[in-house]
């Protein structure tokens, strides 16, 4: 799930909040002075000479950098394979199975890029009304697809009408950089600077707000710009395009959607980015001088590489769900999301083989700043089954940010009276990038992890308690919000209370659940 910053500001709308201390989502409101966990103070006071026992924790995502420096000591290893002699030694059917197991790769390669949901639907579709200019006999459908056509027709407009504003913005940038003569050009560079035409002042407008944040223009066009026109690039060239199908690398039978036993050993694949960013959220090594402090202290995380850059698919991410659990991971986080499921079914069995098996499943509650109970916003996998009944060890989350005002809730978070249970920090989370690197993202897809994170820290501490009693822990304990915050919903901004937009009305705090947790 990703929210380019660009984008906002060049759609006029807030861009997102400055970077804050690397560790804010650990600090405590009242010591620190920003929104975070209070995770640091209950380290400090609840936990100290205090046991733990190790908890799996299934990333399931883009991959894990597995040799960065600050998560390759909390990798699960799997105690029954051994590495690299390319046989199956647990019996499991999945060779060298070391971290963990990818369903989006083969021995051929690895599914980098992949379509959106949408696009898969209707290439398929396609197949029996084609162009319509010759219709079958039976047309049951055909207004479905007629709407699910003029869909795509607008996504990939706009998609490519962005891409080419991005490109030209950059362009324009580059061209102010080279025109200033300043080398990487600076705020007091830029405030002397004279722009040359309207798109040069549009530009310096821009950067005037930007470079009060970035040292200087380039540094601002590499970190934001350039994201920005390779994400349209891909949704242009990949994701809404009716032409591109990379299954056949994977070597399955997609069609067959009970299929188990598939893809390769490879968990950290061609773009680790966004996995390893979570997988340090949860438990990068704590107190080592290195890099950033994970909310959980004794975790185990295992590498379920199933979201490509596209739309995750529903029999991949059943899999993966599956696999997680039959390896023993107690907690399962899913940053990730889509607004068609067309195989709901067999992801909604998963789902309830993993609440058998005593897992807790948190899910990212989406970045499209939507109101996800309104049944024109679904994005799955969401509790809801397809037939009847819910999720019971559920948690979805939407991101919250570290001011406690109107600015709380995230301006790009979804959220929802009845579908989001509570919130957590996702803006401007310091955490581990391939190459042992770190940076600062924003999303929900860092919210869940914080979720993930406390309740592995729970696990650990308190490993008597069940799934269902550590996620009420975590909602009941969770810090209730009584000033108004701010959504937009689609149109201009307004004013609602946390309770209104949240099942909990509030955001989550380690300190008051492991309190709560102790009196179980």
């Amino acid at each position: 799930m990703k929210k380019w910053n660009a984008v906002l500001a060049l759609c006029g709308t807030l861009a997102l909040a400055h970077a804050q201390k690397p560790n804010w989502h650990n600090l405590d409101l009242q010591r620190d002075s920003v929104f975070g966990i209070s995770t640091e103070k209950a380290y400090n006071e609840l936990l100290k000479n205090k046991k733990s026992t190790p908890v799996v924790v299934a990333v399931i995502d883009s991959g894990i950098d597995t040799a960065h420096e600050d998560l390759r000591s909390v990798l699960w290893v799997n105690p029954k394979e051994k590495a690299g002699n390319q046989k199956d030694d647990d019996k499991n059917r999945y060779t060298d199975d070391i971290n963990g197991w990818s369903f989006i790769g083969s021995e051929k390669g690895n599914v980098q890029y992949d379509n959106l949901e949408l696009t898969r639907i209707l290439r398929k579709q396609m197949a029996r009304f084609g162009s319509l200019s010759s219709l079958p006999e039976d047309t049951t459908g055909l207004y479905a697809f007629q709407q699910l056509k003029s869909e795509y027709d607008r996504e990939l407009a706009k998609a490519k009408m962005q891409l080419m504003g991005m490109t030209q913005f950059a362009a324009a940038l580059d061209s102010v950089v080279v025109h200033a003569n300043k080398g990487r050009l600076t705020l007091e560079d830029l405030k002397g600077y004279k722009a040359a035409n309207g798109q040069e002042r549009h530009v310096k407008t821009i950067l005037m707000k930007e470079l009060q944040r970035y040292p200087d223009a380039v540094t601002f066009k590499e970190k934001e710009i350039d994201g920005g026109v390779e994400h349209f690039k891909d949704m242009v060239e990949y994701q809404l395009n009716l032409e591109y199908d990379p299954r056949a690398v994977v070597g399955d039978d997609y069609n067959n959607v009970k299929e188990r036993y598939y893809g390769s050993n490879d968990v950290t694949g061609p773009d680790a980015d966004h996995g390893t960013h979570v997988a340090g959220i949860i438990g990068a090594v704590r107190n080592n001088g290195l890099g950033i402090e994970g909310v959980a202290d004794n975790v185990q995380i295992m590498v379920v590489r199933a979201v490509p850059n596209g739309d995750e698919r529903d029999k991949d991410i059943a899999n993966a769900i599956r696999y997680a659990v039959d390896k023993g991971a107690k907690v399962i986080n899913m940053s990730f999301g889509k607004p068609y499921s067309p195989d709901k079914k067999v992801v909604d069995e998963a789902v309830k083989y993993a609440l058998k098996k005593d897992v807790l499943l948190i899910h990212a509650a989406g970045n499209e700043g939507l109101n996800i109970d309104d049944s024109a916003n679904i994005f799955y996998p969401r509790r809801q089954y397809e037939k009847k009944g819910e999720a019971n060890a559920w948690i979805e989350v939407g991101a919250s940010g570290y001011k406690d005002d109107e600015t709380l809730v995230a301006s790009f978070s979804n959220y929802g009276k009845n579908t989001v249970d509570v919130f957590a920090p996702g803006v401007s989370i310091y955490s581990s990038v391939p190459g042992s690197k770190y940076t600062y993202h924003d999303g929900t897809s860092m919210a869940s992890p914080v979720v993930a994170g406390l309740a592995a820290l729970i696990r650990s501490y308190y490993p008597k308690l069940s799934a269902m009693e550590v996620k009420d822990i975590i909602l009941q304990s969770a810090v209730k919000v009584t000033h108004p915050v701010m959504v937009a919903d689609g149109g201009a901004p307004h004013a609602v209370q946390l309770s209104d937009i949240c099942r909990t009305g509030a955001v989550v705090n380690a300190y008051a659940a492991l309190q709560l947790a102790a009196q179980k």
